[in-house]
């Protein structure tokens, strides 16, 4: 009776072990499961943790304290972004291999024509990486427009000119094209020239590109004293360009445009881009002031100048002038509309491109109403990165939200207007944007450490 008694208990108690190491086995795979499941999702775009800051004067944290700097992302809103992981493979390989140039745009408006922080951002992008100098990308010469132009560079001409803008629907009979605005000359006999100014950043080009009338353009070209470099000119009369090529890299031009028949000619340019043969980033700004989304929509030739040199990445910090309206008077339906818009002829100049969606910065409303429309236009960009699996770069949320403009202004970073920034808080604008692109490359190579 005994020995029955004692198996009995041996056996419970080789039960109850069973029992036991069952129920460690499943804790442990329990556990390595959900470790593994959270180093995935840690590896994901829409949860990775962020520094304060990449490569920024840490000093700003007491400097700035309304500033939201840990806001500070391209955030996404997916767990993947294929356009991204496309244009992070080709960061590296330009930055590696020195293979290929990547054709960076930024659209907006008065805060883009400026081309304050955006040439703080294209000269980051081509002096940060050794070997990769990229080229200069479009040019419009507000300067002949009697406009404000970019500080980085300067037109100068004889010439009287005319000046349009696709803002206020000015000549809508003008096709405006990718930059939105367009200077017309009648003479015969026209100079243009163009230097660079105030910049770090001076990339030859060995390819003058400019952007006028479709059709025949009946103009004779001469270079000067440069001109037994210039090895071949191509026109294209369906689009509307003329191709100047040069034996040499060169950093400036004085052009003289002579006209080849008698028959009158407005002379129409909406554009000049200047190439090279070198690998690297061209960083174009796109910006008039007073643009909003469907100034740009009504440009007939923006797509097809686009698509002459496709997008790789396009970012879009457009819709200050979109919501500089009374709250009743702002649909954000249509502000949304026109925003996929403007996305999908990004996308349709090239389908793999990587778009950045930009809150607009927090602003008044005729400089003493909080424009409460800012958070609703957050609201459907978020809609639309979610949609088109693209970050966004919260401006609004890193200002501080609403009446935030305020506390930049007291600050000294932004102007009484409350909408446009002090030349200050522009290159701080430029910063934070850089150190935002470059915490987005950080954490690519986390991943790619990760998955090896």
């Amino acid at each position: 009776m005994k020995l029955i008694e004692s198996l009995i208990i041996n056996k419970r108690k080789l039960i109850l072990k069973l029992i036991y190491l069952l129920i460690s086995i499943y804790s442990f795979v329990s556990c390595a499961t959900i470790a593994q499941t959270f180093s995935r999702h840690k590896d994901t775009l829409d949860n990775y943790e962020y520094s304060d800051f990449y490569n920024m004067d840490t000093s700003l944290r007491s400097k700035y304290p309304f500033i939201q700097f840990d806001q500070n992302v391209f955030k996404f809103y997916s767990p993947l972004s294929p356009n991204w992981e496309n244009l992070y493979l080709n960061m590296r390989k330009m930055v590696h291999e020195k293979d290929r140039k990547l054709n960076f745009y930024h659209l907006g408006g008065s805060h883009l024509q400026a081309d304050i922080y955006t040439h703080d951002i294209r000269t980051k992008l081509q002096m940060t990486w050794e070997g990769v100098p990229g080229e200069r990308g479009f040019l419009f010469p507000f300067d002949l427009a009697k406009s404000n132009n970019p500080a980085n560079y300067e037109f100068s001409s004889s010439n009287s000119w005319k000046s349009y803008r696709s803002v206020g629907k000015e000549f809508c009979e003008l096709n405006y094209g990718l930059l939105g605005a367009i200077v017309t000359c009648s003479d015969s006999l026209i100079d243009l020239h163009f230097r660079y100014d105030k910049s770090d950043v001076k990339p030859g080009f060995s390819r003058v590109r400019i952007f006028h009338n479709k059709g025949e353009f009946p103009y004779d070209f001469n270079f000067g004293e440069i001109q037994t470099c210039v090895l071949e000119r191509r026109d294209n009369a369906e689009i509307g360009y003329t191709d100047i090529f040069f034996a040499d890299c060169i950093d400036s031009f004085d052009l003289k445009m002579n006209r080849n028949r008698v028959k009158p000619f407005d002379v129409q340019i909406s554009g000049i881009q200047l190439t090279n043969q070198q690998p690297g980033i061209s960083y174009t700004a796109i910006g008039v002031n007073g643009a909003a989304l469907f100034t740009y929509l009504e440009c007939g030739n923006f797509e097809e100048q686009l698509r002459q040199s496709e997008p790789d990445f396009f970012a879009f910090s457009v819709g200050t002038n979109d919501a500089n309206v009374p709250f009743d008077k702002f649909d954000p339906l249509i502000y949304k509309a026109n925003l996929e818009k403007m996305m999908k002829i990004v996308l349709k100049a090239n389908p793999n491109c990587a778009i950045l969606l930009t809150v607009p910065n927090d602003s008044y409303y005729l400089k003493k109403h909080l424009n409460k429309n800012i958070e609703r236009q957050r609201d459907v960009i978020k809609e639309l990165a979610i949609q088109y699996q693209c970050p966004v770069w919260d401006l609004y949320g890193l200002m501080g939200e609403l009446g935030s403009s305020k506390t930049w202004e007291d600050a000294g970073l932004m102007k009484p207007d409350k909408v446009h920034f002090t030349a200050i808080g522009y290159h701080l604008k430029g910063d934070l944007y850089f150190d935002a692109f470059m915490k987005w490359l950080e954490q690519m190579d986390h991943q790619k450490l990760k998955r090896k």
